[in-house]
């Protein structure tokens, strides 16, 4: 999976919820792997705030993604969007 940037909530749901998807995992599968509740996965995709960071982190390794914190570029919210 090449970079993709994520500044808000939704875009961070978006991204996760194309690699579930890549992985041929449905939402249920996904949560079986990190002792989650189909109904907290749809949650996470949709970009809710209130999802902890702990499933967040969860979520990734079980996806085979990591996070990567850099500077900010340059791009404004609306190229970020274009990709989604």
């Amino acid at each position: 999976m090449h970079q993709q940037i994520a500044r808000t909530e939704k875009q961070l749901g978006a991204i996760l919820r194309r690699a579930r998807k890549n992985a041929g995992l449905t939402q249920s599968g996904l949560g079986k792997n990190i002792h989650l509740r189909q109904g907290t996965v749809s949650r996470l995709e949709a970009g809710e705030p209130a999802i902890q960071l702990r499933t967040v982190m969860e979520a990734l390794a079980a996806l085979d993604l990591e996070l990567v914190v850099r500077a900010r570029s340059k791009a404004g919210p609306a190229d970020i969007e274009n990709n989604f």
